[in-house]
């Protein structure tokens, strides 16, 4: 199986940390094709390693078309979340959305009003990691 992790970029590196704990667990479960996700200074090693915006775009949905499964992180606002999202909507890919509420943005009725992506509220990592569990095992 496939994964592909989406979460904040260049919308925000606030909740990269988290990221980094979430894409760690879903590699206990299968193959996550998006790890760099998680990483620090992301956008640097991007530039170091020449990418252009072109290419990161075409990169990131060539591993939305391999995924199996999207996992998105949809606190912090993020265009190109919001972006992969439509696209694995249109692709029929299951997704499973993990917000936190009460955070300084409230969720998109696009996000929350759309019946093709699962949403899972959560306030600790822990019931983040079993709603991932129980969404891996429904779509295996």
């Amino acid at each position: 199986m496939n994964i592909f992790f989406s979460g904040s970029i260049r919308g925000g590196r606030d909740d990269r940390d988290l990221y980094a704990d979430l894409i760690e667990h879903l590699e206990d479960h299968s193959t996550v094709l998006t790890e760099h996700v998680g990483t620090e200074n992301v956008e640097q090693k991007e530039a170091e390693e020449g990418l252009t915006d072109d290419e990161i775009h075409d990169q990131d949905v060539e591993w939305l078309r391999q995924a199996d499964i999207v996992v998105a992180e949809v606190t912090t606002p993020s265009l190109g979340v919001g972006y992969e999202l439509g696209r694995a909507v249109a692709w029929e890919k299951p997704i499973l959305c993990l917000y936190r509420p009460g955070a300084e943005h409230d969720l998109s009725a696009m996000i929350r009003g759309n019946d093709a992506a699962e949403v899972l509220e959560y306030h600790e990592l822990e019931t983040a990691t079993s709603g991932i569990d129980a969404f891996v095992r429904e779509h295996r």
